[in-house]
């Protein structure tokens, strides 16, 4: 009797190759590097292929670069292939469709973080069914039995549903959409549903993390007795130091899942903490040079660029993800051979001082070193005359303001970051239900 996959691929008419590689019992993560190697030089021809032949735009792009299918024998060769932008996507929703658009079956929308028109994504049945079926078990150890809760938006954006679908269509466990903060997922609605159904595994932001984490306290509830296996924390960046906190306040491993609307999810921790193994099944992942667009060697540091592997008929190529970010190419003492991602942030939260340039997660790490800062703040960046750091916080629980200790925590932050900077304590910030923005710039 044929599998539910077997028969998803029957009907689809996906190509051999998705086919020969995922129809067998071995997982991604359980591949080798040049298994891995052979599997996306085999996907990105065929993905060039079809939308020179199905995707008007895709076709357009190609030819002007004077590209044609025949001209990508190896992952080397992809370089030839133009980069698909930010702005490429806002002129229009339907503009990289390979397909009908009758086929279509589901539509996202950018969460507009980063500013100027929507970018909608859409999605065919078969290829949304066909990403969510494809698994990662050694970097996202769900099982069957198995309860994860989902405390991320459903709405607009891709970051809740796909979760919701990654449990119960890969992993066939139980998932339970509690939001984040919307309409009826509210705090303590979701701490209310823990005490009742125990999850096993959370999906949510590393910001509404501590949200749920003030709800438990108000509500006189020990995150740690739930049977917790793992956290995922996504939608926004955290340093090392700031996942620290969250598992010691929720008692269980926090792994950090990265992605994006456009493309959905491109990669994931495992529990050594040490990069994002890439989806490259699902991926394939390059770091250009941000103003030549030149291929970089891995260990060097510049632009994530995006390719779809397993969309055909919403294709999505080379797409420049305006995140900073390099490749290890040391194997994981996981075992697990798939490439690792260093995320840096985006290029445009970089904070630029006395003509240096930070990282904001590499200055989230040396403030959550330190035992009297709050779990919450913000960056507050001076321009020209006024061209300084101020750091906008809490104080931790317990502690109040006092002139020793803004000098205390001014001081020691100075001597890590190595920049002038002023610690300012407030009572309490506000608790955004959006992402949490770290940085902000004065006129």
């Amino acid at each position: 009797m044929a599998s539910r996959f077997e028969k998803l691929i029957q009907e689809a008419s996906f190509p051999p190759f998705v086919e020969r590689t995922f129809s067998k019992a071995i997982t991604p993560d359980q591949m080798s590097r040049s298994q891995i190697e052979a599997y996306q030089e085999e996907a990105i021809k065929e993905v060039v292929s079809h939308v020179y032949q199905n995707s008007p735009f895709y076709r357009d792009k190609l030819t002007q670069a004077g590209v044609q299918p025949e001209d990508i024998k190896t992952l080397k060769d992809f370089g030839k292939v133009p980069f698909t932008t930010k702005e490429d996507l806002r002129q229009d929703p339907w503009i990289r469709l390979a397909c009908d658009k009758k086929e279509l079956s589901l539509i996202h929308v950018s969460s507009g973080t980063t500013g100027g028109k929507e970018i909608y994504t859409p999605h065919t049945w078969k290829e949304y069914y066909l990403n969510h079926s494809i698994i990662y078990p050694r970097l996202t150890p769900v099982k069957r039995e198995d309860i994860a809760f989902v405390a991320l938006p459903y709405e607009m954006s891709q970051s809740g549903l796909n979760f919701h679908n990654l449990f119960i269509t890969g992993h066939q466990a139980a998932s339970v959409p509690v939001g984040k903060g919307g309409a009826y997922s509210t705090p303590e609605k979701t701490i209310k549903l823990m005490k009742n159904l125990k999850p096993n595994f959370i999906a949510t932001s590393p910001s509404y993390a501590i949200h749920l984490a003030e709800a438990a306290e108000a509500a006189s509830f020990d995150l740690t007795t739930l049977p917790l296996k793992r956290m995922f924390v996504a939608g926004e960046g955290c340093s090392n130091a700031f996942r620290k906190r969250l598992e010691k306040i929720w008692n269980t491993t926090v792994n950090f899942h990265y992605g994006a609307t456009e493309c959905g999810f491109i990669g994931r921790e495992c529990d050594h903490h040490d990069g994002l193994h890439v989806t490259a099944a699902h991926v394939l992942v390059e770091i250009v040079d941000s103003e030549t667009g030149k291929v970089l060697k891995p260990g060097e540091i510049g632009e994530v660029v995006v390719t779809c592997l397993l969309r055909f008929d919403t294709p999505l190529i080379r797409y420049r993800t305006q995140d900073l970010g390099y490749i290890n190419p040391k194997l994981c003492k996981c075992g697990v051979s798939l490439p690792r991602l260093h995320l840096l942030g985006r290029a445009a939260d970089h904070i630029v001082l006395k003509g240096k340039t930070y990282s904001p997660y590499a200055l989230e790490e040396h403030l959550m070193r330190l035992p009297e800062i709050g779990n919450w703040y913000q960056f507050i960046v001076g321009h020209g005359d006024n061209e300084q750091l101020t750091v906008l916080t809490e104080p931790a629980l317990g502690l109040a303001s006092t002139p020793e200790l803004v000098h205390k925590c001014t001081t020691q932050l100075q001597a890590l970051i190595g920049v002038p900077c002023e610690v300012q304590f407030v009572e309490k910030m506000d608790r955004p239900m959006i992402k949490a923005r770290r940085v902000v710039y004065t006129n």
